[in-house]
């Protein structure tokens, strides 16, 4: 196949690359990706889908990989460490043909690992330990940078399903992927976060708070239908 020549960054994932949420600090919601793109003062290309495990990538994001890229942007694995059936051998498996192919038309490549303290109720360590392995693993056979989130928490970056960055997560996450890269960056790029004490009070009653309440609606939706298909 030959690809035709376009310099930008292209993103494979799921919603935390999607990018989508409300303004937080002052910082807009956008995809980490689109963050790093203009860091990196690059066009941006986002095949990202809300929902995505590996197996959805490899169905609908890689055949739409049709361009040459600089850089390439791929964080996959939220989805499927958080299934309860979670096979990691089918995850490396699939990871492999997903960042092979991204390898392929990009000359650059960076992959993000998942935060330990990932979902509620939580994915459990372990298991994201082990998927942090198999990206570390993946990306050092492709020559890929990868940006270390593990330690990724906290209300102001991240919400309380402890899955979805914040606005301002999104910025961390891009700030990390752009120091994997060796890149500083450009410097138009990155919102000024709003730190003062009236911001973050706005910010725990307008966008924390509810959040909290919506995401206990979810659990208990969720507990119920387990106990409804026992």
């Amino acid at each position: 196949m030959t690809l035709a020549p376009q310099a930008g960054l292209v993103a494979v994932g799921d919603s935390i690359t999607r990018g989508s949420g409300t303004m937080v600090l002052g910082v807009p919601c956008l995809s980490w990706a689109q963050w790093l793109a203009e860091a990196l003062d690059l066009p941006f290309t986002n095949l990202a889908e809300d929902g995505a495990t590996v197996p959805v990538a490899l169905a609908t994001q890689v055949p739409r990989l049709r361009h040459r890229h600089a850089v390439g942007a791929v964080y996959l694995g939220v989805n499927d460490v958080r299934a309860v059936d979670f096979d990691a051998a089918a995850y490396a498996a699939g990871l492999e043909t997903v960042v092979a192919a991204v390898a392929a038309c990009a000359d650059r490549l960076v992959l993000c690992t998942i935060p330990l303290d990932l979902g509620r109720p939580r994915a459990g360590a372990a298991k994201v330990r082990g998927a942090n392995a198999i990206i570390r693993a993946t990306a050092a056979r492709h020559g890929a940078v990868v940006a270390s989130l593990e330690d990724l928490r906290g209300r102001e970056l991240v919400q309380p399903d402890a899955v979805h960055p914040t606005a301002v997560g999104l910025v961390e996450i891009a700030e990390r992927a752009a120091r994997a890269l060796g890149e500083p960056p450009h410097p138009r790029a990155g919102p000024p976060v709003h730190r003062g004490r009236r911001a973050r009070l706005r910010f725990l009653l307008t966008t924390h708070v509810p959040a909290v309440g919506r995401d206990a609606r979810r659990r208990v939706r969720e507990d119920v239908a387990r106990r409804l298909h026992r």
